[in-house]
């Protein structure tokens, strides 16, 4: 749980990355999400090196929306393995979540829509979008990250309609909680909005991507705080250049995939 009243360091200090534009071991190329486990293991999606890279071993796997390959793959995070199992295929996925009944969610950004899939299934559920390209509310402009909260609402970052949709379940269209002002920087705007998270009292954190920073909003309100970044595209600690994805840990640190800075930068909660 973090705290209504929660701050960040201003500064981030760099966990992953950080050695310029690469394929070593210790270098990243368009770092596009992360995640952390319990256990403060950082899985980062290497996108342009074409790879997954974690920085602590564990067991277990992965569930990776495969994009240019158009299918969702289970992953062994076992090392020397060759091949993943395909989940889903024929599908132009760019986001995935499972709530806690273990149904994955999977965001089509050429269909505009959102489907659900349990075990075995390849056809899934539609649960949001579905309804063409645009900018009404049951519709999205690129579907992308998505976050599904306990109650099996789901929330997608909309993000050429520079929004963020919570589509409660069984709803036939959204709602808008975060901007849908228009692209901006004011505190009532985003700017193709990507990564995103609710926390347990209802509070959405968003990867504001196209203003370098991430932004807190409360429930029902009109407008958000900046909780890292704001301050322009740039390389310094307290910057971002494009970030594409963030996580948070047990303690409350937020981690930020700051993309076009090949690195992972993390915040301590003060």
């Amino acid at each position: 749980n973090i705290s209504a009243n929660a701050t960040w360091t201003r500064n981030g200090v760099t966990i992953a990355g950080g050695n310029g534009v690469g394929g070593a071991t210790n270098q990243l190329n368009y770092p596009f999400g992360l995640f952390l486990d319990d256990d403060q293991t950082v899985v980062i999606a290497d996108m342009c090196n074409l790879r997954v890279m974690q920085w602590k071993n564990e067991t277990d796997s992965l569930i990776i929306c495969d994009w240019a390959n158009q299918r969702v793959v289970r992953w062994p995070r076992r090392s020397g393995t060759i091949q993943g199992e395909i989940l889903i295929d024929n599908i132009n996925c760019y986001g995935l979540a499972m709530d806690e009944q273990r149904y994955l969610y999977v965001s089509d950004y050429v269909k505009q829509e959102v489907r659900r899939y349990q075990g075995c299934d390849k056809i899934g559920i539609l649960v949001a979008g579905g309804n063409g390209q645009g900018g009404g509310l049951n519709q999205f402009n690129w579907s992308i990250y998505l976050f599904v909260d306990r109650q099996q609402n789901v929330y997608v970052s909309d993000n050429y309609n520079n929004r963020v949709m919570k589509w409660n379940k069984g709803a036939i269209e959204g709602i808008v909680v975060a901007g849908g002002q228009g692209a901006g920087s004011a505190l009532t705007q985003l700017s193709c909005p990507l990564e995103l998270f609710i926390d347990t009292l209802g509070r959405l954190y968003v990867v504001d991507q196209g203003n370098h920073r991430v932004m807190r909003w409360a429930q029902g309100a009109t407008e958000g705080t900046v909780i890292a970044g704001g301050n322009g595209a740039g390389a310094g600690a307290n910057e971002f250049n494009y970030p594409s994805g963030s996580s948070f840990d047990q303690h409350g640190n937020l981690y930020v995939a700051d993309r076009n800075n090949a690195r992972v930068q993390r915040f301590s909660i003060e």
